[in-house]
């Protein structure tokens, strides 16, 4: 991915993330005419239309298109810093205080969620180190070595054939002499015949071995297999296809996380009458979102050249932390009891979220 490509990423995520904000909200910086709503014909009270809120005043210029994008992108209406730092720093205080209303001081859950996606995937994706091995974690064992033999054979019957041709014109070349040296004549037909005779063997020994990667014969599933198993053979047999077709599905149904999260936020608080299902969405999502945001500034430290085992560590201690203080602030819970459901919610993400989340990633890529 070029930076051009993260760059219009970025942007879309931010435009996208944008449009998903309350409608009064999006012009909250507009200027104010006096007289009536271009929208609806009511009589203007405010900067805004009490009826159906747009703003008084309607820019008409080109310049305010680009005054649009960029508030898209860079500004949420000034709400983002206001977001930002209650979410590393308060999470839990910004969650309990969105719920109970305050809904124009902080950028939306959803909104921010969508930003942080695209920015994630932007970003994370156009960093080395970032392509997981481009799919060599898909060659274990068998597979793996009958696919290294396939190459090998590949490369060896190409060197074969390359020999042969030579020797063939290097023949030809002295048949077509005057006076024929019958040795050189003698020698080249020898080598002409070993080239044949590595190449005759070589394609045996592909028969044996099938069709190379991405061949229509490793479509079609063998006896005794499934349509999933022959599936998962041709992905092992095409990792990088299937690296590729995850990578897209992760962007594209990253959403899926909340609702997978949620039955399993629900059972911390199980026929709970004081926290509804509302109340679990909101701080799922923005759990999700300082979790992406927090993937972003680890990849970009990892770029940069800091140590690996401080990478890592932060990992395990930073995620934990948050969801501690999250679950405390929003809940209004105990130190104990934030404690217990803190390590029970961490194990339903590591036993539950992340497994069904990569199932749905490996049936995407591979269906």
């Amino acid at each position: 991915m070029t930076g051009i490509e993260a760059g219009a990423d970025i942007a879309t995520g931010a435009l996208i993330a944008r449009a998903v904000e309350p409608a009064e909200d999006r012009a909250a910086h507009d200027g104010h005419d006096s007289g009536v709503c271009l929208n609806c014909g009511t009589t203007l009270i405010g900067t805004h239309c009490h009826a159906c809120g747009q703003a008084g005043h309607v820019h008409r210029t080109l310049g305010a298109i680009g005054h649009d994008i960029a508030h898209g992108v860079f500004h949420f209406d000034g709400k983002i810093w206001r977001t930002l730092p209650m979410l590393a720093f308060h999470p839990g205080d910004l969650t309990r205080r969105y719920i109970a209303g305050e809904r124009m001081r902080f950028v939306s859950p959803l909104a921010i969620f969508l930003f942080a996606v695209f920015l994630m995937f932007a970003i994370v994706a156009s960093l080395p180190g970032w392509h997981m091995d481009g799919g060599n974690f898909l060659k274990p064992g068998v597979n793996g070595g009958i696919m290294q033999a396939r190459a090998k054979l590949a490369e060896e019957n190409r060197r074969a054939a390359a020999m042969a041709n030579e020797a063939r014109a290097k023949l030809a070349k002295e048949q077509r002499k005057a006076d024929p040296d019958q040795a050189r004549i003698a020698t080249l037909q020898q080598r002409i015949a070993k080239a044949d005779e590595a190449a005759r063997t070589i394609g045996n020994a592909q028969k044996v071995l099938g069709g190379p990667p991405g061949a229509a014969a490793a479509e079609a599933p063998l006896p005794d297999e499934n349509w999933f198993e022959a599936r998962m053979r041709h992905a092992r047999e095409n990792p990088e296809l299937l690296l590729y077709k995850m990578k897209n599905s992760a962007y594209k149904y990253s959403w899926a996380l909340i609702p997978i999260s949620l039955p399993f936020v629900w059972l911390l608080f199980p026929f709970s009458r004081r926290y509804g299902l509302y109340d679990h969405a909101v701080f799922t999502t923005y759990s999700l979102t300082f979790m992406s945001l927090l993937t972003v500034v680890l990849a970009v430290l990892a770029a940069a050249g800091v140590p690996e085992w401080m990478l890592w560590t932060a990992a395990g201690i930073i995620p934990p932390v948050h969801i501690y203080k999250q679950l405390k602030g929003a809940y209004r819970l105990s130190r104990l009891t934030a404690g217990i459901r803190t390590a029970l919610l961490s194990l339903m993400i590591l036993c539950g979220v992340i497994p069904i989340f990569s199932v749905l990633l490996v049936y995407m890529g591979v269906g």
